[in-house]
């Protein structure tokens, strides 16, 4: 089996294409044939970021050609990125979940590949496209330069300029480790610490009128990174009414009572705990709310805590109750 791609200068889009290609089994053993020789690319299994054409059919994948603008969306409606596809991102469109299955050793109809899939895109592979299209991360000129970027460092890993005999292949091969263990460890990541925390928050979300009944409020019976989980689900399921406040244990077993921002970028919270007790603690805490066991409230009223469940939770219920 072959794998081609074009020689000379590589970027991290091809790179990561064909590294991606080969965590499949049937391009395991491939070899890698840098060419833009017609011929010798016609005689490739399969194709990637050279000889101007897009055909799955024939598993020849560029996106250089005039006629070629598909993003994720155009390809999928099921997806929202509209970030035009690298050779990276072809790849990932048409073979990524497989891809995912390899890595992660689950089977193909794992139910966790399609979320993984979205979310690798989101936080890895639409970076990889954009920057290979010129598509700027912001309008307008840029506050400083970034030069540590995956693409950036696959940049520098080119032969030197001025090498009289660059060993282009030993160069690409470099690239090759330093862009798959990167792909790799963020698929890790995702899968071993964000999955995890996502289903916490999920089977939370499912549950909340158990908690109160006005679904408003979430128990998480672990702590764990849950805000922008929450977002993300809320829009998901397109939740109704929105979740308020949050309640988890501390590392001393101590219950906490968050509040929601209105984004994940406010600092406004979509309801504050009850005005009159903030910056408030203890004992005044617990007289003036008439609830045993606070801790504290924050003077900006967007968290506190009790010393039990029932304690949160009625601080809580006597916030929604006190809204106007």
């Amino acid at each position: 089996m072959k794998i081609g791609t074009h020689n000379g200068k590589f970027h991290c889009d091809e790179v990561l294409a064909c590294y991606m290609l080969r965590l499949l089994p049937e391009y395991r053993d491939a070899e890698i044939v840098r060419s833009r020789d017609q011929a010798v690319l016609d005689e490739c299994d399969i194709v990637v970021d050279v000889g101007g054409v897009y055909d799955p059919s024939k598993h020849r994948y560029d996106h250089h050609q005039k006629s070629f603008s598909h993003c994720l969306n155009s390809l999928c409606a099921d997806y929202r990125f509209a970030t035009k596809l690298s050779s990276a991102g072809l790849v990932y469109y048409h073979f990524g979940q497989r891809v995912l299955s390899q890595l992660l050793q689950l089977p193909e109809d794992h139910p966790s590949l399609p979320v993984m899939f979205t979310k690798i895109y989101e936080n890895f592979m639409e970076e990889v496209d954009a920057c290979d299209n010129g598509i700027s991360a912001v309008d307008g000129v840029p506050r400083y330069h970034i030069s540590t970027t995956l693409g950036s460092r696959v940049k520098y890993l080119n032969p030197d300029w001025n090498d009289a005999n660059p060993d282009e292949t030993k160069c690409f091969f470099k690239a090759y480790e330093v862009v798959g263990t990167e792909f790799s460890d963020r698929v890790q990541y995702f899968f071993t610490q964000w999955l995890p925390a996502r289903d916490i928050v999920l089977e939370a979300v499912q549950k909340r009128h158990e908690v109160h009944e006005s679904g408003e409020i979430l128990r998480l019976d672990r702590c764990c990174p849950w805000k922008q989980h929450l977002y993300e689900i809320e829009e998901e399921l397109k939740l109704t009414p929105n979740i308020k406040f949050a309640l988890f244990a501390d590392a001393k077993g101590q219950w906490r009572i968050q509040t929601v921002s209105v984004h994940a970028d406010s600092f406004e919270n979509r309801l504050p705990l009850k005005p009159e007790w903030s910056a408030l603690r203890d004992d005044e805490l617990s007289q003036l709310s008439g609830i045993a066991g606070c801790i504290f409230v924050h003077a900006n009223l967007f968290i506190g805590g009790n010393k039990t469940y029932d304690g949160a939770l009625a601080m809580a219920v006597k916030s929604l109750e006190a809204r106007k």
